[in-house]
């Protein structure tokens, strides 16, 4: 067998998903999350913790290049961001969609295939059979021609999970995907993410719920908001689950001594100054 030259880049399946030296990331010259050093192994299922204004959804936003790198350096799947992102299937939060465009659930997914294909190129017979049997998987598709805009909150969320799922990402972010969905839907969501788990897929997940990250996740990170509300967000602890899910660490993150754990949350009795 032939060795490889020193010095040369590692093959694609030795890289880590996700690499972060001392990295922030910000907008428009603000850094809102920062100090992030870590390595997410590819695989690797990722609770992203942390309060409002602690950087959750700027953090998977500087995954996908989509937030300012202020400081530090990031690699994502071996690449830069932008060229990563590609590579990447998003499920950004429902309150962040426009659902009152006159489109299909059909065509909500078929999205998915935009960037492999190009915008006004024709899916073809071979995209049209990826969207059905990803539209199958997620148990949608029954609902296919129906419009987007008026399917339930949880149908939605498949549907755009469907919508990540069809360009065969190697990574899946998820921006707090289980608010407002009802027990049913909430079971079936998280029953796809253990299967994308099982299929080597990297996935981060940012909720507040700590069922999600114990039944889905392998690994937590919790992020601290700052002392002040111009204080950017910052590491609290990451790690497996056992090693990150601690009382110590969750009340760093959440600036709360009195914090508990239970199996579905994290409750503070801290009253509000």
């Amino acid at each position: 067998m032939t060795e490889a030259p020193a010095g040369a880049a590692p093959a694609a399946h030795d890289t880590p998903a996700i690499l972060l030296r001392d990295a922030a990331f910000g907008y428009a010259g603000r850094t809102r999350v920062a100090r992030l050093s870590l390595t997410v192994e590819r695989g690797s299922a990722v609770a992203l913790i942390g309060p409002n204004g602690s950087g959750k959804s700027t953090l998977l936003r500087g995954i996908l290049g989509l937030a300012d790198l202020t400081a530090g350096e990031v690699r994502v799947l071996g690449e830069a961001p932008v060229r990563a992102r590609r590579r990447i299937g998003s499920l950004p939060q429902a309150d962040q969609r426009d659902t009152s465009l006159p489109v299909t659930l059909r065509q909500v997914v078929g999205m998915g295939l935009y960037r492999e294909l190009g915008a006004f190129r024709p899916i073809g017979r071979e995209g049209r059979r990826r969207i059905d049997a990803v539209l199958d998987r997620v148990g949608l598709a029954p609902f296919a021609q129906r419009r987007f805009g008026e399917l339930s909150g949880g149908q939605q969320q498949r549907g755009i999970l469907a919508r990540a799922l069809v360009a065969d990402p190697e990574m899946i972010l998820l921006d707090e995907p289980f608010n407002g969905l009802d027990r049913e839907n909430r079971e079936t969501l998280l029953a796809l993410l253990r299967e994308v788990r099982a299929e080597g897929r990297t996935i981060i997940v940012s909720t507040h719920d700590l069922e999600i990250a114990r039944e889905a996740c392998t690994h937590a990170l919790l992020l601290s908001s700052g002392h002040h509300p111009e204080d950017p967000g910052h590491p609290a602890a990451y790690g497996t689950l056992d090693d990150a899910l601690t009382l110590e660490a969750v009340a760093h993150a959440f600036q709360d001594t009195t914090v508990e754990l239970d199996r579905h949350t994290v409750t503070t009795t801290r009253e509000t100054e």
